[in-house]
């Protein structure tokens, strides 16, 4: 088996190795759904397997079907999330039987395929990328629902480097282009795909995420009662939530505590904010005298290379994301305080780019000029338009697997239980630029 066999080898035990830790609970929380928003976590356990079995077994490898009977079952476009329950989904040991024998086939499959081959899906080996890619967004997803539990003792936590003050609020991006997307990534999606020119004009980006501690000012300044600040839909979602903090917050006498995982602590005032949905967000930073990144801007601040002219991988660059660069990969079950990981930052100087927060941009979700759905609609296209805002970056509990400077999330601007947050940007004055 030749290196990269060996890489895509290791990643599948690494990814499943995940999966079946965040299921290790008893079949009445695994069966339960947390909330409408959420399916079932044992529906995500066994919808990984049947994804596998689709693209590996059958597109790639030829395969005859192993159970085709359940593959309306776990098509996510059939049936929403909130009506899974009622599916007859496999039990929890059905699941993990039925993953684990689909699995199996998966590596004899690896073992077989010509990953130099011309084939899109097994060149580079692609169609393992994207599996893979698949199963920790689907593991970042559990996290979200075992959130929602408010279940304690179900997911681990640990120490994370110490934050820093000091040094620049915002950092400047001078005017100029540069390219946005990938041509090169191997594993990249069709959305990251194909890589354009963008010219942009001269900006100021926030060097970290808004914090804990920024936001709360928003919120006992009275930002949540104050129409000014929202957009009319974004009042209007503000007023029909009845929200007046990020979820999970709830106040006590002049202190905000948050629930994490079952246990309720104070707000950390310098961690980022996390789970905002878009409208609070955009409200914060109309507050602020600010307004949220277009997503050019956020890919220009973090992946750029102007003294190279090309883009980088990571924000630092083309170096493997590890423990003194992003908080990432569920290193613990929390966003890092700001100015934890300066050797993580970007050629213009902005920091956690990468970690800690999906980050809210100001752009709808919308395909790049030549874009090429590619291997199926599902993925992206289906999505493009005006209904959902561009998140980038990956939280804390996304796998450095699935994260990269190109990468775009996407969802409903009223979304709160994903592990989101923003930084803030403005236009350059004349003078500036």
């Amino acid at each position: 088996m030749n290196d990269l066999k060996e890489r895509i080898a290791a990643q599948l035990q690494a990814v499943r190795d995940r999966s079946l830790t965040y299921t290790d609970a008893d079949d009445a929380l695994l069966t339960r759904q947390h909330s409408p928003l959420m399916s079932p976590l044992v529906w995500d356990l066994a919808h990984v397997g049947n994804y596998e079995e689709l693209w590996v077994l059958r597109a790639a490898g030829g395969i005859e079907p192993v159970r085709p009977e359940i593959d309306d079952i776990y098509d996510a476009f059939k049936t929403p999330r909130r009506d899974r329950p009622s599916l007859p989904m496999l039990g929890p040991a059905e699941a993990r039987r039925y993953i684990e024998g689909v699995r199996g086939r998966v590596l004899d499959v690896l073992d077989a395929v010509d990953v130099e081959a011309p084939d899109p899906l097994h060149r580079q080996g692609f169609v393992f990328g994207l599996v893979i890619q698949h199963e920790h967004q689907h593991d970042e997803t559990m996290l979200a629902t075992l959130q929602l539990s408010g279940q304690p003792g179900l997911v681990r936590d640990a120490a994370l480097p110490q934050g820093r003050g000091g040094g620049p609020a915002e950092v400047f991006v001078p005017a100029g282009p540069f390219l946005m997307g990938t041509g090169t990534l191997p594993w990249a999606y069709d959305n990251e795909r194909p890589a354009h020119r963008v010219d942009l004009p001269a900006y100021w980006i926030d060097r970290f995420p808004v914090t804990n501690g920024a936001y709360t000012a928003f919120v006992d300044a009275g930002g949540y009662d104050d129409p000014r600040w929202w957009a009319p839909e974004g009042w209007r979602w503000r007023q029909e939530s009845g929200a007046v903090a990020p979820l999970f917050w709830t106040k006590d006498g002049d202190t905000w505590w948050r629930t994490r995982f079952g246990r309720t602590e104070p707000v950390p005032a310098d961690e980022p904010v996390q789970h905002v949905c878009w409208y609070e967000a955009d409200a914060y930073a109309r507050w602020a005298g600010r307004r949220l990144p277009t997503e050019a801007e956020w890919e220009k601040a973090c992946g750029w290379d102007p003294e190279a002219g090309r883009a980088r991988t990571y924000p630092w660059g083309e170096e493997d994301p590890g423990p003194g660069r992003a908080n990432l990969g569920h290193r613990a079950a929390r966003p890092a305080p700001v100015g934890a990981y300066p050797s993580g930052a970007s050629a213009y100087g902005a920091e956690q780019m990468i970690g800690e927060v999906w980050e809210w941009t100001a752009s709808h979700f919308l395909p790049y000029p030549g874009f090429r759905s590619f291997p199926y609609p599902e993925y992206s296209e289906v999505f493009f338009g005006p209904d959902h805002r561009v998140l980038r970056g990956g939280s804390w509990a996304a796998d450095p697997a699935a994260v990269r400077t190109t990468f775009r999330n996407w969802d409903y601007p009223i979304r709160r239980q994903i592990f989101s947050g923003f930084r803030c940007a403005r236009s350059a004055t004349p003078e500036q630029a």
